[in-house]
């Protein structure tokens, strides 16, 4: 909606309020105003006065009559109707003949009738045709203050005697009625029922005393309707009817209401809003607009009838501070006016004609009503405006004019770079339609004609018949129903349908194209090589006058009223259909591999009163109502806008649009962006549709796509558009439009080619006959070879027989192997099988005897097989057929193991073993081998030789029964166990107590646990330790190996582990059971020594021994201990191995606590206390009796006058984790000897190291001098002296001489091993060497 101020009447011209004014019905062109000056003012659209008529008195009423020829005034205390006649601008004035004041005027709706009413209710209805007056009196008894006429020229009237009246064209009365108070503002119209019978204007609305709306039908006069509305709404000022039995209703109070006069929905208020502050003075409303406006306090407010919720435009008047007055629309409902209270005028502008032209990228378009704007956007000038002389009907625009005109008049603009200079104004022939210009000449088309001329002709030297023609020829009687102007050509279509090309720089016609009906619309692109053009029938389409080819335009809508062509250069073959909703975009498609042809590439919705101009690069330039442009992107143009993080569907779409549009760089930016295969494969395609190798080639090298890059190279260079159009075709799987276009190219034989790539075989042999007679036989050998392929044999063998050129030895020969396979099938056996001999091919006969085969023909395939040495396959189907010699004489030739088993069958089943038994064994069958020399050849020394070398399971268990069978049950035992029948094997052994076989053979066997289990136990039932041993050994009871072991002794398993040679990791695995590396639990260490000795692993039995020493030590067996020790040290000593320094000591030390009883016993206290001092340094060795031990040794030493000692380790028990321990009758004592010490005690004597000599203690066993470890004696635990030296006869241990005589005195026992040891035997030794350097003797 536009607002701008056409112009205004001030009070100073209208002398005074109120003001009354009334627009021309129908045209709109003039605004009768009047004031209170006594005089009527004429003013045309524009503002200018164009007339004045002088009144005596104030005007009281005037009216245009329906055409808006003529107003009707009437003047205060005047009888005179004046009359002014719009077309001549004359004035006349008519008696009225009444003698009372006249107070209402109004003419009818459909005829030249004026019906004049009077202030005492007199009425005259004057006819201006006939100048005929109807006075009728008394019609009403007071004023007549209001009425209308409706359609059929009945006349309703109000007065202030509170009556309606209904009178017909002749004044009669016809219907009346009473009404409560006052009527005002009558108006006929249409009401809204649902048996809609008629659309006669039957119901009469007033307003009753400003507070009710009287509905009066005159169908139904006998049931009024009176509507009443709320009080806060106020008085009603006006009301209009609209639409479909509407009434909108304004109120004082600034509200306004519109009700239905539906008789459902009457009484309800539809809609209601309160428009206005404090007051509502009027309202208007536009038909033609579909606008509703109402005024009061300064503004005035639009709303569309069609959304009345929403605002659609407010005027503000600032400076009309008293208020408004009353609104009206022209008929039209361009201008609105509106009066005010202090008496002034209004006329703003509120539609404006939709008149607009482009020429290239610059376009005109009118943006008021006397003002036209040249713009180019694109290009970024500056709008350039222009003022015209009159309102325009067209404009049109050039590249340096402007011309607007309207009926047969045109004006010319030069428009300059900052100015416009007006040329001249031109007259034509006739009302001109339409006007286009070039950048020389103008062509206008008026009354079927077209007249080209020169814009600027005058002062320049051009030739005369140049400057102007009129077209048609004179003897042409078409006429030309629209043209159009480029830089070259003048364009026109006829009602004959003939288009015509008239170029201006020949000035002779060049080009014409018939169509069938007439041509009503063209529209050439900007070059004027494409144009599009409208017929009768409104179908469209695209011609181009180069080839005279036509394309129609698909899915083209017949309300399309323009087509724009697209002004952006890359886009040379899009256009826009535009109709009043919408905008379509099509794409004329030059050359592709299909030819030329237009597609639809989408739609786009345009607003309401949009007229689109331009078309640049997807924008739409379109010019509004208000005088303004608006820009649209077409739907088809998304892609222009694209952003990185659209989604991918929406990718999708763009990536159609660009490639319907053909913008192959567009569409690369967004398969960059889709990162999809498919996206780059789409645009791949389009490529090859639309013949843009180098593109294409762009895009496939992008995606790897190797293969049609080089196809694409091979063909880029072929000159021939049929023949590149072809291939492209043939790329895109489009055969037959390939096969099309290879037959109109230069090389037609390439059809051929391609159908015969594609197995075509039908359209390959149907071209071969046209292009290449001499391929026919080729092509019907492939062909043949398809039909056989899917089975159709009888035509297969036709084109075999075809196919054989008698001069092609190799193709020849696949012909006849056909024609012999062919005939096989068909049931020709005989031909076929002759034909397969002939051939040279072993294949053939391989192939036909399968045929043969499958069709049970066994002789004949046989035969086949046989003569193409398939030896294998002839014996098994003469097997089939029972010709055992013919088997018998290919055999030697049979590599088959089955057909040799069929034929080892046959003998055996004929009773002929031996042929049999070979057959048997070329077939690998050796169970049948081993059966038939066991059964039937008794050679059961055979048999068994093939069992031991094949390792049957069959054949073993067959000898086993065999053995059986004859008692041998030991070799049946073998043979059940090397057939894995071991549960049947040991119950045979159990029975035939044959287990030491059995248990010798399954040994060397694989075999499980539970088998080696039984065998064990077995063993231990029958007391047999050691083998029960060795297989407890074997399945991993390790703990059950102990126990066997305990009862047969270390050394025996030893030796019969040297004797049977037991595994060693078996030993390794018992030596980690015991030590309990398998189950965390350490088994007694004894077992382990035992084992050790026994394997004579003397070192780790010397760890073993420590270790069980050093056991028995903590548990209190000392006795045990010792032995331990000394029996390893024996062990040691004799295998020669050095004995270890920590077993010595240890052995050392429990000698010493053992000989101490000795030396109490026999009451030699100093030799028992210097032992026990030894063991009481050594006290942790013995945990067990620490208390008792340090007790004794504080006791002996007492004994031996060993104080100092004594009180040492009397002090030692008086520790706190000692002191309670101590035997309660030593207790007090030891006590008293540590609270009264005595140190005194006696040297120890010193005797000679026997090593150096030195001279040391004679208990102490380590030589200050030499650091050597000494000898001891085991009689009395002193070292060794050289002179006093003897040993032990039995255990070899070294002893003082004299002491040991001593001993064996009052016992006859060595202290060290405990054997018995006569002092006969007991000698004294001169050479002590071999006792000092042991180490000589190790090994």
């Amino acid at each position: 909606m536009f607002s701008i101020r056409v112009f205004t009447l001030l009070e100073k011209t209208l002398l005074g309020s109120p003001v009354q004014f009334i627009w021309q019905k129908t045209l709109g062109n003039f605004l009768a105003v009047t004031g209170a000056d006594h005089t009527v003012k004429i003013f045309d659209r524009h503002g200018q006065k164009r007339n004045e008529i002088n009144l005596p008195s104030n005007c009281v009423a005037m009216d245009w009559d329906k055409d808006g020829d003529t107003l009707a005034i009437i003047a205060d205390k005047c009888s005179t109707i004046y009359l002014w006649d719009a077309n001549t601008n004359k004035t006349s004035q008519v008696d009225s003949g009444m003698r009372d004041p006249m107070s209402f005027l109004l003419w009818s709706k459909v005829g030249a009738l004026l019906a004049v009413g009077t202030t005492k209710g007199n009425l005259l209805i004057y006819n201006r045709q006939t100048s005929r007056k109807i006075p009728v009196l008394g019609k009403h008894t007071k004023r007549i203050t209001c009425g209308c006429w409706n359609t059929e020229n009945l006349l309703a009237l109000g007065s202030e005697d509170k009556m309606i009246t209904i009178s017909n064209q002749e004044g009669d009365t016809v219907r009346q009625t009473s009404v409560r108070s006052d009527p005002s503002d009558m108006q006929f119209s249409v009401m809204k029922t649902d048996e809609r019978i008629s659309t006669k204007e039957s119901t009469v609305s007033v307003v009753v005393g400003k507070k009710t709306l009287f509905l009066f039908n005159l169908n139904d006069p006998d049931n009024p309707i009176d509507l009443e509305f709320q009080q806060r709404y106020g008085n009603i000022v006006t009301y209009r009817w609209y639409g479909d039995g509407y009434i909108m209703i304004g109120f004082s109070r600034g509200c306004f209401v519109v009700i239905s006069t539906h008789i459902r929905e009457i009484g309800q208020e539809i809609f209601q809003a309160r428009n206005h502050k404090d007051n509502l003075t009027s309202i208007a409303i536009s038909q033609s607009l579909n606008k509703a406006a109402s005024c009061g306090d300064n503004c005035i407010k639009i709303h569309d009838l069609s959304e009345l919720k929403e605002m659609y435009a407010i005027i503000n008047l600032d400076d009309e501070n008293k208020g408004l007055d009353q609104l009206a629309w022209t008929d039209d409902g361009q201008l609105l006016a509106v009066s005010t209270q202090r008496g002034s005028l209004h006329v703003f502008l509120t539609k404006l004609p939709v008149l607009g032209d482009a020429c290239g990228t610059r376009i005109a378009y009118l943006t008021s009503l006397l003002e036209v704007t040249v713009a180019n956007h694109v290009e970024a000038e500056l709008p350039i405006t222009v003022s015209v002389e009159v309102e325009p009907n067209f404009v049109a625009v050039g590249l340096y004019h402007l011309a607007v005109g309207m009926n047969n008049r045109a004006w010319f603009y030069i428009l300059g770079e900052n100015s416009v200079k007006k040329l001249k104004d031109m007259e034509y022939l006739g009302t001109v339609t339409s006007i286009y210009l070039n950048s020389d000449y103008a062509a206008a088309l008026f009354e079927g004609k077209v007249q080209l001329h020169m814009i600027e002709g005058e002062g320049l030297d051009a030739q005369e018949e140049r400057e102007t023609r009129l077209f048609p020829a004179m003897d042409d009687k078409c006429r030309i129903l629209c043209h159009a102007l480029t830089g070259d050509f003048l364009i026109y279509g006829t009602d004959t349908g003939v288009i015509h090309y008239f170029y201006i720089e020949d000035w002779q016609y060049m080009n014409e194209y018939r169509h069938p009906v007439s041509v009503r619309k063209i529209f050439p692109d900007p070059n004027g090589t494409r144009l599009v053009f409208i017929d009768d029938k409104s179908d469209g389409f695209v011609y181009c006058p180069v080839n005279d080819g036509v394309h129609e335009i698909p899915n083209f809508p017949p309300t399309i009223k323009g087509i724009l062509w697209e002004n952006w250069p890359i886009d040379k073959g899009v256009f826009a259909a535009c109709d009043d909703d919408k905008v379509y975009t099509y794409v004329f498609h030059k050359d592709t591999i299909q030819g030329s042809k237009v597609i639809l590439a989408g739609g786009t919705k345009v607003p309401f009163s949009h007229k689109p101009l331009l078309l640049y690069n997807g924008e739409l330039t379109c010019q509004t109502q208000s005088g303004k442009t608006n820009n649209i992107y077409l739907s088809t143009h998304s892609f222009l806008g694209i952003v990185k993080d659209t989604g991918f569907n929406e990718l999708k779409q763009i990536l159609t649009q660009t490639l319907m549009l053909k913008r192959f760089s567009e569409a690369w930016e967004v398969c960059k962006l889709l990162n999809d295969q498919s996206g780059w494969n789409e645009l791949a395609r389009a490529c090859l549709h639309h013949m843009e190798l180098e593109f294409a080639i762009r895009v496939y090298r992008t995606i790897g796509n190797v293969g049609m890059v080089m196809s694409l190279e091979q063909i880029k260079g072929i000159e021939d558009h049929n023949l590149l159009a072809g291939h492209l075709a043939m790329f895109t799987n489009d055969f037959n439009l390939a096969q099309d276009l290879y037959l109109a190219s230069t090389c037609p034989v390439a059809a051929l080619e391609m159908r015969r790539d594609l197995q075509h075989w039908d359209s390959a042999l149907q071209l071969a006959k046209r292009l290449a007679p001499d391929q026919i036989p080729f092509i019907s050998k492939e062909y043949a070879m398809q039909l056989e392929f899917t089975g159709d044999y009888v035509n297969a063998l036709a084109h075999y027989e075809k196919g054989i050129t008698k001069d092609n030895k190799e193709h020849d020969e696949a012909c006849l192997a056909g024609v012999a396979q062919m005939s096989i099938r068909m049931g020709d056996i005989r031909r076929g099988v002759n034909q397969a001999i002939k051939h040279p091919s072993r294949l053939l006969k391989r192939d036909c005897g399968a045929i043969l085969e499958s069709m049970k023909q066994f002789s004949e395939a046989a035969q086949l097989y046989e003569k193409g040495q398939y030896y294998d396959k002839a014996a098994s189907v003469y097997i089939r057929c029972k010709n055992w010699a013919k088997v018998g004489e290919l055999l030697p030739c049979v590599s088959s193991p089955k057909i040799h088993l069929q034929y080892a069958k046959a003998k055996e089943a004929d009773g002929r073993y031996k042929e049999a038994v070979v057959a048997y064994e070329n077939a690998k069958q050796w169970d049948n081998v081993i059966r038939l020399y066991l059964d039937h050849l008794n050679n059961p020394e055979k048999a068994v030789s093939i069992v031991r070398e094949t390792q049957s399971l069959d054949g073993a268990k067959m000898v086993a029964r065999f053995f059986l069978q004859l008692g041998d049950y030991g070799s049946a035992i073998q043979f059940l166990v090397m057939s894995k029948c071991n549960n049947e094997a040991f119950t045979l052994a159990q029975q035939h107590n044959k287990m030491e076989i059995y248990a010798d053979i399954i040994g060397s066997e694989n075999t499980t646990n539970e088998d080696y289990q039984s065998i064990a136990l077995y063993f231990e039932g029958e007391k047999k330790h050691f083998q029960a041993g060795k297989f407890f050994l074997l399945c991993g009871q390790y703990a059950r190996v102990t126990l066997v072991v305990e009862n047969t002794g270390f050394q025996d398993y030893y030796t019969s582990y040297r004797s049977e040679k037991i595994d060693e990791a078996l030993t390794n695995q018992l030596i980690d059971y015991l030590m309990g590396e398998s189950d965390g639990m350490p088994k007694d260490a004894k077992y382990l020594f035992r084992l050790y000795m026994a394997l004579k692993q003397y070192r780790e039995a010397a760890r073993t021994a420590i270790i069980i020493a050093r056991e028995e030590q903590s548990a209190g067996n000392y006795r045990n201990a010792h032995d331990v020790l000394f029996s390893m040290y024996s062990e040691l000593k004799t295998q020669k191995i050095k004995i270890p320094s920590e077993m010595a000591t240890n052995l050392m030390i429990l000698h010493s606590y053992i000989l101490v009883k000795t030396h109490v016993k026999r009451g030699d206290h100093m030799k028992g206390a210097r032992m026990l001092i030894r063991v009481a340094n050594n006290i942790s060795k013995f945990p067990s009796h620490i208390v008792p031990i340090l007790t004794s040794t504080v006791i002996e030493c007492h004994r031996a006058g060993l104080k100092n000692s004594a009180f040492s380790f009397a002090a030692m028990l008086m520790r706190p984790e000692y002191r309670n321990k101590i035997d309660l009758k030593y207790k007090k004592k030891i006590e008293a000897m540590v609270r009264r010490p005595d140190t005194s005690e006696a040297e120890e004597p010193t005797t000679p190291c026997p090593y150096c000599e030195f001279l040391l203690p004679e208990c102490e066993l380590l030589c200050p001098g030499c650091k050597n470890s000494l000898p001891y004696c085991i009689a009395t635990g002193r070292h060794m002296v050289k002179n006093d030296w003897t040993a032990c006869p039995n255990c070899d241990f070294p002893a003082l001489h004299s002491e040991f005589k001593n001993v064996l005195q009052s016992e006859n026992i060595c202290p060290m091993c405990s054997e018995r040891v006569s002092i006969v035997h007991l000698k004294k030794i001169a050479d002590c060497t071999p006792y000092l350097s042991p180490e000589e003797m190790e090994q």
